[in-house]
Formats: structure tokens, C-alpha cells, sequence
């Protein structure tokens, strides 16, 4: 009860904060985030589709790294490529596989996660600054400062921030963060360590981008003439090689070369913010009322509560 009590203080603290800033203290603010063009010797990973075999290791290193429950399906169960998944609360990353019409072509398999993007539109949406892009390119959160707004999620251009929606007392964003604590030790992130077909390409952005150049040259016709993540959404820290054209993966094509940080500013540094921040706030004294008048959960009286739907 401390803890949430202190937590829900912290947001409390941080939302007033944000409604004392003057409009040109925000603007100010929000264009520093939508200018921000990445640091230049920022980290990135080059995943070349092609050599993705789908054991799904790096889906189970992930969970293991970031202590996040077991996979529901082991990696050589091959029934969960039945259905498509997505990055979630409790997953990080997940690996779809594309099955081609032709039955003598072997199926695409396709690495999803945070494309920790150059100037990330959730940054630019966190009306506290819970979002922050780092030296290393990591894309980080700070759960301490979140006021669940969930604006980042409506931000995104990848879909890819979740929310844990079975967590009412303390509830906290949650995607990949590229392994940062592993960066800064000088160690690789799990996934790329423990690929076996060497299908992630670690090391800095601009030296994976040259990297792309001289594979698509060495392999004339066997890529499609594009490496997805070099433009779109002004860039993203993850790159992508593909033979097949990425539309056809599932890849949104449509974001175009302009960051979505920049869509941000014609709406928080015009519209009042406490129109944005105020349903946050009263979220946060909802659940905190919430939980001081529940019962205790060993108590035989009270009633069950219902899952919390998204």
C-alpha cells in the first residue's frame, strides 16, 4: 500500500508540474523531443530476414533477460506460428512466420519489437517525459513518472507500447528497451547473442546501414532495394532486409520520411494541457481510492473482481 501510495504521489507530483508549465515552457519542451535527431554514434540492429530459421530463441532470451513469465509455448512448438501475435505486456518480442502460396518456397519468418525509433513519437506525446532516447538508442521508460495516459500507445506508428491492463494498482508501460543494461556493460542484447543463424547484426546504426549497402550489392536481386528503418518514421534504430517486399510482411508502409514526433506539436503546444492530462489524473485518484477501500485479498468475504478489459 506504501508503495502504490507513493507512486500514485510521484504522477500526482508530475501532473501538476506539467499544468503549472506556461505554453511556451511546453512548446519549448515538446520541440526539443521533435528536433532530436539521435546521437550520432547511437547503437541499432540489422535483421536480415532472410537467415531467420523462427527457433523463436531470441523470444525466449528476451523473457529470461527481462525476468517476464516463461513462454506459453515452448520454442520448438511449431503450432504457435498458427496465428499471429503481437508484442504485448509479457513479451517483448515475438516471431511470425509467413507462409508463401508456392509450397516449395520455405515460409518468412519475421522478428517483431521496439524499432526504438531516431526521434520516437512516444517521447514526443509523454506529456511528464517518461520516454527518453538515449546515448546508446535505446528508446527507455520510467514506470516512476508515468501517469498512464497512455498517449505513448496512441502514438506510435509501430503499435508496439502495452499497457498491463491486469494491474490496477500500479499499472506500467512495458516493450522492449533494447537490452540497456546489457549495453551499457559492453554485452550484446540477448537476442542477437543467442541467434544461432547470426540473423541480427548488432553494432552502430550508420556502420549497419553501410553493412546493408555491401550485402544487397554482394547479392544482386535477392533483396528488395530497400532496407526498412533507414527513412521511415525519420528512422528507427532497428533495419530490416528482405527478399520479399515488406508490405507483404505485414511492415506499415505508409509513415512516410517525416518523424511522428513532429505531429506532435501543433497539438500539445496549442491544446491546454490540462485537457490532456486531467482524465490521467483522475484515473490515478480512481485506482488509488480504489485501492485503500478494497478489501484484503485473504479475505473470504470479499468478491471476486472481474479481469480488467483493455
Amino acid at each position: 500500500m506504501k508503495a502504490n501510495r507513493r507512486r500514485f504521489l510521484q504522477g500526482l507530483a508530475a501532473t501538476a508540474g506539467v499544468l503549472g508549465l506556461p505554453g511556451s515552457a511546453r512548446a519549448e519542451a515538446v520541440a526539443s523531443v521533435e528536433h532530436f535527431t539521435g546521437y550520432p554514434d547511437r547503437f541499432g540492429m540489422l535483421v536480415d530476414l532472410t537467415l531467420c530459421i523462427g527457433c523463436r530463441k531470441c523470444e525466449e532470451a528476451c523473457q529470461q533477460t527481462h525476468q517476464l513469465p516463461p513462454l506459453a509455448e515452448p520454442p520448438e512448438d511449431q503450432r504457435v506460428f498458427d496465428r499471429h501475435r503481437r508484442t504485448d505486456a509479457g513479451r517483448y518480442t515475438v516471431v511470425n512466420r509467413l507462409t508463401r502460396t508456392d509450397p516449395d518456397l520455405p515460409p518468412v519468418f519475421v522478428k517483431q519489437q521496439c524499432m526504438h525509433c531516431n526521434e520516437p513519437a512516444c517521447a514526443a506525446a509523454c506529456l511528464v517525459g517518461a520516454f527518453t532516447k538515449s546515448r546508446e538508442g535505446a528508446v527507455l521508460y520510467n514506470q516512476d513518472i508515468c501517469l498512464g495516459c497512455r498517449y505513448c500507445m496512441i502514438a506510435c506508428p509501430f503499435n508496439i507500447p502495452a499497457y498491463e491492463y491486469h494491474n490496477p494498482a500500479s499499472p506500467k508501460v512495458r516493450k522492449c528497451n533494447f537490452c540497456h543494461a546489457r549495453l551499457q556493460r559492453g554485452d550484446l542484447p540477448a537476442c542477437a547473442s543467442i541467434c544461432p543463424r547470426e540473423a541480427l547484426t548488432f553494432g552502430k546504426r550508420s556502420d549497419l546501414i553501410k553493412l546493408a549497402g555491401e550485402i544487397m550489392r554482394k547479392h544482386p536481386g535477392k533483396y528488395q532495394d530497400h532496407v526498412y528503418g533507414i527513412t521511415e518514421a525519420g528512422g528507427t534504430s532497428w533495419l530490416y532486409l528482405s527478399e520479399l517486399p515488406f508490405a507483404a510482411l505485414g511492415f506499415p508502409m505508409n509513415l512516410g520520411t517525416k518523424p511522428f514526433a513532429d505531429y506532435t506539436r501543433g497539438f500539445l503546444s496549442a491544446v491546454p494541457v490540462v485537457f490532456v492530462a486531467w482524465p490521467a489524473l483522475l484515473g490515478g485518484f480512481h485506482l488509488f481510492s480504489k485501492s485503500r477501500s478494497a478489501p484484503p485479498a485473504n479475505d473470504p468475504t470479499s468478491p471476486a473482481e472481474p479481469h480488467p478489459t483493455p
